[in-house]
């Protein structure tokens, strides 16, 4: 028996043979594990050795759904992805909306396995339950959007879900991103894994309905739900996260020229304002979600007129500040651009920076950015760039291998790079949030402020907490780790999340709705074993205490100017805030999980390699790289 919410049923392609399987959902993985974020992560751990390349054939991509996604419910429209980084070269989770998971939920699966290599380039249709391989030579070189377009006509749903890749990951770009309709596995460059597979795309189409364990339950919960989003949605709708550039500069801590400051003279012009004044502005939302978060942007006029994207917080800051771009509609363009070639926008973001800031500082040429003039605040420069990444040319061949890839082939770059576990910092400077910091540092897929837990409103606001303070950090980013963690799992958004319960502190009754079983109690306790599990997998991929560390622009340079002049999170700090986190999760001074602590939360702990640095066991460079690898 399985529980309500879940077909238990996982479809399994091999891409090699051409074939597919379905596999029965065991009820105890479930109860441990819960779906999404979890689960993905558990198929993971059990199929994906250290020893696995992540563009070899051997690597595989796990998409789960969790038990809220495909009911009728607000918010309920996530699923979650985990593989082989190209970009980190270690485990990667990613997390997303669209409509592809509800449309997978209605093919009569709670997930997909996408393993092996096609002969030639490929896409897949996967309707009413029924697999067929596709020839998508016809498609290599479109765009993501008008893949997605194709994949639509061609199995006559305008409302199907699309997985498509761009250029960008054709050419094993590994920032590259898995769109997902009009959304994208941003983070890790998971587009370079389906690239490296021949597999242009992914198109599902289904009519079932999973059943709830207590339908009339859950439909008072969507319609009280519907009714509390709406009447907040005013709050939302027209601003989406760009609301966040003004107070985060005023603060001290926007990502300015490549992390050198954290206020951005120009932010007026970036702003949730300048997009009103630049662009045509239309809220948008997600299949069966009243709130419209979500901000569609076309240029009116001028050089980048009729340029279209939908830009957030994160893309605007690292495309815009930290390049020193003060022009909106020139990093709507640079927003469009990367869409089109399937890029991520904040990777793209940061080698657009560091470019800038080498060629400033004279450490590179115009012969080596294909004759341009790459300085801050050049918006030429910053779409050219971008260019030259999802083209492989000049030095966008060597940005095209992530920031992993460029410490190792050019280490006197370092001082510059402003990563973590080779995955590039987000747009907060974490000598202003010192809890951010932590985050960055021990997020399990880089230096993330999600699945590391967005810590900057609770440092704000929380009584007792202090931004700049150290004491209490670890317990504070493991509460917003293990929260992330869950609601990862389940499916739902983390805009609406309050209105179901699912806080640091979840309440509510809305799994026990739809699944049946009494799991709201137990989230927190899956929560810390997913998380758990994750580090278990970094660990055996060789993700010790040193790889947990910030790098020495955050650590030795006071921020320049503005509210955080002066401020530096040293070294010392840092070490003493790790310690506290180490301790409070289970784990040895080392950043290893102790056998005890997995064998509390029902793990068992795999061996772990002893003695080999964590370059030797992720690089998946050029042999001319390895060789700088300082190890």
């Amino acid at each position: 028996m399985i529980l309500k919410g879940y077909w238990g049923r996982i479809l399994r392609v091999d891409l090699n043979r051409r074939t597919c399987t379905v596999e029965k959902l065991a009820q105890s993985v479930i109860t441990r594990f819960l779906g999404g974020r979890g689960l993905a992560a558990w198929y993971y751990f059990n199929e994906i050795g250290p020893e696995v390349d992540a563009l070899s054939p051997a690597n595989t991509l796990f998409f789960m759904a969790g038990p809220l996604t495909g009911t009728d419910l607000p918010g309920a429209t996530k699923f979650q992805l985990a593989t082989k980084s190209p970009e980190t070269r270690m485990y990667l989770c990613s997390n997303c909306g669209g409509d592809f998971a509800t449309r997978l939920k209605e093919t009569g699966f709670d997930g997909l396995v996408i393993s092996g290599k096609a002969s030639d380039w490929t896409w897949l249709s996967i309707v009413d339950g029924t697999v067929s391989f596709h020839d998508a030579r016809a498609f290599v070189g479109f765009p993501s959007n008008l893949t997605r377009d194709a994949l639509r006509e061609a199995v006559g749903s305008a409302k199907a879900g699309t997985l498509s890749i761009g250029p960008a990951a054709e050419r094993l770009v590994r920032i590259s991103c898995i769109n997902v309709d009009e959304r994208a596995f941003g983070r890790g460059g998971a587009g370079a894994v389906m690239g490296s597979k021949l597999l242009k795309g992914v198109v599902v189409h289904g009519r079932k309905r999973c059943l709830v364990a207590d339908p009339a339950r859950v439909r008072q919960i969507r319609e009280s739900v519907t009714a509390s989003l709406r009447r907040s949605a005013g709050a939302r709708e027209g601003r989406s996260t760009l609301q966040y550039i003004e107070p985060i500069n005023e603060l001290g801590c926007m990502p300015t020229r490549n992390f050198q400051t954290g206020t951005f003279e120009g932010a007026s012009g970036v702003d949730i304002f300048a997009a009103r004044e630049t662009a045509r502005v239309i809220s948008v939302g997600c299949l069966r979600c009243p709130v419209a978060c979500g901000m569609s942007c076309e240029v009116r006029s001028g050089k980048y007129a009729g340029s279209r994207a939908r830009p957030e917080y994160e893309s605007v800051a690292l495309l815009g500040p930290n390049c020193g771009i003060a022009d909106f509609s020139a990093i709507v363009k640079a927003n469009q651009l990367c869409n089109e070639l399937g890029l991520d926008t904040m990777s793209a973001g940061h080698a657009v920076a560091l470019t800038m800031e080498l060629y400033e500082r004279g450490l590179i040429t115009g012969r080596d950015t294909d004759g341009i003039e790459a300085r801050f605040g050049n918006a030429d420069a910053l779409i050219g760039v971008i260019r030259l990444i999802g083209e492989r040319a000049a030095i966008g061949n060597l940005l095209a291998e992530g920031m992993y890839h460029v410490k190792c082939a050019r280490p006197e770059w370092r001082p510059y790079i402003l990563d973590v576990k080779g995955m590039p910092f987000a747009g907060y400077d974490p000598r202003g949030f010192h809890g951010n910091a932590l985050t960055y540092g021990t997020s399990n897929r880089g230096a993330c402020h999600n699945t590391g837990g967005w810590t900057v409103r609770a440092e704000l606001q929380d009584e007792g907490q202090d931004r700049y303070g150290f004491s209490g950090k670890g317990a504070l980013v493991k509460r917003f780790q293990d929260s992330r963690a869950y609601l990862d799992s389940i499916g739902v958004c983390s805009v609406v999340r309050d209105e179901y319960g699912f806080t640091e502190d979840p309440t509510g009754d809305v799994l026990e709705a739809v699944t049946g079983f009494p799991l709201t109690k137990k989230l927190l306790m899956i929560a810390e074993r997913v998380y758990t599990m994750e580090r278990m997998i970094l660990n055996r991929e060789g993700i010790r205490r040193r790889d947990d560390q910030l790098p020495e622009r955050i650590t030795k340079e006071p921020i320049a100017s503005g509210a955080t002049k002066g401020r530096v999170l040293t070294a010392e700090m840092y070490a003493a805030m790790l310690d506290e986190y180490y301790e409070i999760r289970g784990w040895n001074a080392d950043g290893v999980v102790k056998e005890e602590t997995a064998r509390k939360l029902g793990l068992t702990a795999p061996s772990l390699p002893v003695g080999l640095p964590a370059e030797e066991l992720r690089d998946a460079a050029t042999a001319e790289a390895r060789e700088y690898c300082d190890g």
